[in-house]
């Protein structure tokens, strides 16, 4: 190894002390009481030696040590200068026209460090390739200016570095878009942004949020795709739902003895009175609490009287329900508080997001949802609240909020829809809505594990196939392709197939059938996990389609995802 690499100061302390250390050698030479060759040296004299070697060694080791910390620190401090992310930190880029970019990537930065992961701010107009190509997740938050054209300060950044060429094989990103929607070029620029991103090999983290005038909704589906990326769930939401109290009517498991996780179908009635509209594609927000007996075990722990009447912010309630929607602390933490210093110190449990299975006209409002377990094997917040805790009867806090970006065409345009897992809840709620609307060629393509036990709502597919409203129907089952369960040619069978393998293999087989339904109009809809899904779905469209395809599909809202 070279000194080179090392300061002046370390190569003359190692000096120094290779002095001392000779010097003191030579001070033990007349202390011999023999010739000291061919003779062996005494014990005293080996156990002086290899003190004396050591100490050379360790004063060595701990010089080079000391260097080398400071080259990584001097290092470190010329990076953070540039600009240049550390590994695993998170780059939050705004690009800004009157401030509203800059605030919404200071928010989402401050979150990150809340949940304890490192993130760090820079404006588009400071970035370049050089910063951009060591990223290893980034989140742009984007605003569109005009009709379309980018912010500003983004104009340095499109004309040097945003040009096809720029390889970012090891980016994983997200993009945040604002906009107004009464503008011809909605969003432009966050869009232009991503499909750069794409063609640059950057993998998306998930699909562009679009925000219309700073809708405090779409906000919270950032939050939220962002705490599942970040493997931080528990984000706080920046702008709390207003919730109305919605009834839980029934609840039924729908894959026992399943291989994976427990599947529950929800049914939810509205509060009397009121009349709710949504649209296929449309979201669930959900207001999650916690097991009645975690509630209890925190009472009992701090001897508080649960009825208590308290306020967090803008919330007033028995200390009982706030602590029910909330974090709960540990007990050694509080003990000793009165009620309200308790409620103080409260956080609020963030919002659920899950896909609508139904439409208004066919009466509760219809949910799937698996019930997600943590390492140590208890259920989840939300999903173990929903699936176990709360009672037929029960309150639900509830907001539909819409989502434009996976609305389907007008029932005359052919549709081909792929998911997996509980992603058929949001194909079902298109089905049903075009079947109502008088629409027949529908294409249905789900993957799941087993035939027996996981094809989630199969009564409605299947009779919708017997009936001929849906067109086409090609199942996946990763480890069972048996296909019990399927309807004979009299019912349907004869436009329906089981594959072995996922989803993704399914649509390959169909190919053929794929081009001619795209050749005629058709949009595709994609609902499910980002994770292996739809990564693969998209792969096999580009591989029977061709990226250019795929990608003015893209752009004319053809291809449409809903992935989580």
């Amino acid at each position: 190894m070279s000194t080179a690499r090392f300061p002046a100061g370390a190569r003359a302390a190692q000096a120094c002390i290779l002095l001392v250390l000779c010097a003191l050698a030579a001070a033990f030479v007349p202390m011999h009481e023999a010739p000291w060759w061919p003779a062996a040296p005494s014990p005293a004299q080996a156990w002086l030696a290899g003190l004396l070697a050591a100490a050379y060694v360790g004063a060595s080791a701990a010089q080079l040590w000391r260097a080398r910390r400071r080259e990584q620190a001097r290092a470190a401090a010329e990076s953070a200068a540039a600009g240049i992310p550390a590994d695993g930190e998170w780059l939050v880029v705004h690009a800004s026209q009157t401030g509203q970019a800059l605030e919404l990537a200071q928010r989402t930065v401050d979150s990150l460090r809340a949940a304890g992961l490192p993130a760090r701010l820079r404006g588009i107009g400071a970035l370049d390739a050089a910063t951009l190509a060591p990223a290893r997740q980034a989140l742009f938050v984007a605003s569109t200016t005009g009709e379309g054209d980018p912010p500003d300060p983004a104009a340095a950044f499109v004309r040097d570095t945003m040009h096809p060429g720029l390889a970012l094989p090891g980016l994983r990103y997200a993009v945040l878009a604002l906009g107004d929607r009464s503008y011809r070029n909605y969003c432009a620029f966050g869009h232009a942004l991503d499909a750069w991103l794409r063609g640059a090999g950057a993998r998306p983290l998930f699909d562009v949020v679009e925000v219309d005038n700073g809708d405090p909704a779409a906000l919270r589906r950032w939050q939220h795709h962002l705490g599942v990326a970040a493997g931080a769930p528990e984000l706080r939401d920046w702008s709390p739902a207003r919730y109305a109290p919605w009834t839980l009517a029934a609840r039924r498991e729908l894959n026992p003895g399943s291989a994976g996780g427990s599947v529950h179908e929800l049914r939810l009635s509205p509060p009397t009175g009121s009349d709710p509209r949504w649209r296929a594609g449309d979201i669930a927000e959900i207001g999650p609490r916690q097991a009645p007996a975690a509630v209890v075990a925190l009472l009992v722990a701090t001897g508080l009287d649960p009825a208590t009447r308290v306020h967090a912010g803008e919330v007033r309630a028995s200390l009982r329900d706030l602590l029910a929607r909330s974090h709960l602390p540990d007990p050694g933490e509080v003990r000793g508080l009165d009620a309200q210093a308790l409620a103080s110190r409260l956080r609020p449990l963030p919002h659920r997001e899950y896909s609508i299975a139904s439409v208004p006209g066919e009466g509760p409002l219809r949910l799937l949802l698996r019930r997600m377990l943590r390492p140590d094997g208890s259920p989840g917040i939300g999903s173990g609240w929903l699936c176990d805790h709360v009672p037929r009867g029960g309150r639900v806090d509830l907001r539909i909020r819409a989502n434009p970006g996976f609305h389907g065409p007008g029932a005359d345009v052919p549709l081909v829809l792929v998911g997996n897992g509980t992603g058929i809840a949001g194909l079902r709620s298109h089905l049903a809505e075009r079947i109502a609307a008088g629409g027949h060629r529908s294409w249905l393509l789900f993957g799941e594990r087993h035939a027996a036990c996981d094809f989630h709502l199969r009564e409605d597919v299947l009779r919708w196939l017997g009936e001929g409203r849906l067109a086409r129907l090609d199942l996946a089952f990763s480890r069972d392709a048996s296909g019990a369960g399927l309807p004979g040619p009299a019912d349907g069978g004869a436009r329906a197939a089981v594959h072995p393998g996922y989803v993704q293999d399914a649509l390959r087989a169909g190919a053929a059938r794929l081009r001619e339904w795209v050749d005629d109009g058709a949009t595709i809809l994609v609902c499910g996990s980002l994770q292996g899904m739809a990564p693969g779905v998209d792969a096999v469209l580009r591989e029977v389609l061709g990226d250019g395809r795929v990608e003015d599909l893209r752009a004319a809202g053809r291809y449409r995802r809903d992935v989580y």
